[in-house]
């Protein structure tokens, strides 16, 4: 009982930081990065595909995106389902490739985009919480029920938060290192 609740808590845990992260890549700044097109999806063959599943993306250089379609028909709607995103990118083609030029940020949209960096860190935090929280109660249960002691109630509770603390802390190291990315010129 003792270790399957650290290792539920720590298992959760984990994947609170990588949907973070995932949440955190899609985050534009003024570097390419291809996880800023995660969330387009393309009409192909009547379903909605993920962009990365009709084609192949590549960063060439620091400022540009390329996209290398499989089928030469599906340009037109790559090409529209990019202009729909709310990334504001304007991509071209030659007809056989799609190149997706990313334009500087202003220092008002930088700040923007620290903002929505800094509430989606936020709500990773809550989630996390919210996971003690629970772990916390299954803890105090165990106690009530004569599954554990007073005193492994107590350690737990410290464990709990001590791994609390760490993940809260990796939450706060992602966000600033985003945070820096977003601001560089």
């Amino acid at each position: 009982m003792v270790e399957s609740v650290l290792d539920d808590l720590k298992v959760d845990y984990e994947d609170t930081i990588a949907q973070f992260q995932k949440e955190l890549a899609k985050i534009r700044t003024g570097r390419a990065n291809v996880a800023m097109l995660d969330g387009i999806r393309v009409e192909y063959y009547g379903q909605m595909t993920p962009l990365n599943q009709v084609a192949t993306l590549r960063v060439p250089e620091p400022r540009m995106i390329t996209i290398q379609p499989w089928e030469q028909s599906t340009i037109p709607d790559i090409e529209k389902a990019i202009i729909k995103s709310d990334l504001g990118l304007n991509p071209s083609n030659d007809g056989t490739m799609i190149r997706v030029p990313i334009p500087a940020l202003s220092g008002e949209r930088r700040e923007e985009l620290v903002r929505v960096a800094g509430k989606l860190a936020e709500d990773h935090r809550i989630t996390i919480r919210n996971h003690r929280r629970e772990s916390n109660d299954l803890v105090k249960m165990a106690e009530k029920e004569s599954e554990i002691t007073e005193d492994d109630m107590h350690r737990l509770f410290s464990d709990i938060d001590g791994l609390t603390d760490r993940y809260i802390a990796k939450i706060d190291e992602l966000l600033e290192r985003k945070e820096t990315e977003i601001r560089e010129v």
